[in-house]
């Protein structure tokens, strides 16, 4: 039995991992760790069994893995608490800085428990990167296309970024097209453009679009509902113990 601690329980994708939890015969949730406003909502509509905190300084139930669906301005003191408090991480939550992760990986070591993050739990994503990558040994021009709902907060997301540091590792050599610093031709922080789209009506989409003499190559992923994130969070937690320290990518644990 794995007891899941989840943080973020208010949010869209926080409901759909209490319901994943809850069907899982071998998963137990421990705890949860909401607003106040979400838990003043809450008690309104039914009581609640399931121990649930507003403040990390409250939390007193323990649990082997903390997941954390919440913000990129929360999950860093949340994933420092629970590298330091008993729990494995898994972390959901995308837009942490390089820096706050390589502190948390040494957090991780230090204290002898696991950490996962994962840009997107979308088993079609991860396929999306990888062959992305294979092709990226051979179309070194490309560029990225990503769009989501208007809630998401970090643009580019992570996956976008994931995948374009899978195309720049990848690459034989550099494309003949020179970088520019012009906005229309999107982030390049990653040394891939990134074109970020935020608008309602979506969830969540990739495109990557590789370029050579006379030919295109084409790649899109969809999400167009949260179910489809349910395999990958459950992989996440069921195998997050067999990390040392902190890994990026739900195709660490697959």
């Amino acid at each position: 039995m794995k007891t899941v601690f989840l943080a973020g329980a208010q949010g869209k994708m926080g409901q759909s991992i209490e319901e994943l939890i809850e069907g899982q015969a071998d998963f137990s949730l421990a705890g949860r760790l909401t607003t106040k406003k979400a838990l003043d909502q809450q008690s309104k509509k039914q009581a609640r069994t399931v121990p649930t905190f507003t403040d990390l300084s409250a939390i007193d139930v323990s649990a082997d893995v903390w997941v954390d669906v919440t913000n990129p301005a929360a999950a860093f003191e949340n994933g420092q608490y629970a590298l330091t408090h008993g729990f494995d991480l898994v972390m959901g939550t995308s837009g942490l800085q390089a820096d706050d992760l390589e502190k948390l990986r040494a957090l991780a070591l230090e204290n002898d428990q696991s950490a996962l993050v994962v840009p997107n739990f979308s088993m079609t994503a991860v396929l999306l990167m990888q062959f992305a990558g294979q092709a990226a040994k051979y179309l070194p021009a490309a560029e990225i296309i990503e769009a989501h709902h208007e809630d998401k907060v970090d643009a580019p997301s992570g996956t976008a970024k994931a995948t374009a540091d899978l195309i720049v590792s990848a690459r034989q050599k550099e494309p003949a097209i020179p970088h520019s610093a012009a906005l229309a031709r999107g982030d390049q922080g990653q040394g891939v453009p990134i074109h970020a789209m935020r608008l309602p009506g979506i969830l969540a989409e990739e495109t990557v679009v590789f370029g050579s003499a006379g030919e295109t190559l084409t790649i899109k992923q969809s999400t167009n509902n949260r179910s489809s994130f349910m395999t990958g969070v459950a992989r996440s937690i069921r195998n997050v113990n067999e990390i040392v320290g902190l890994e990026i990518g739900l195709d660490k644990v697959l």
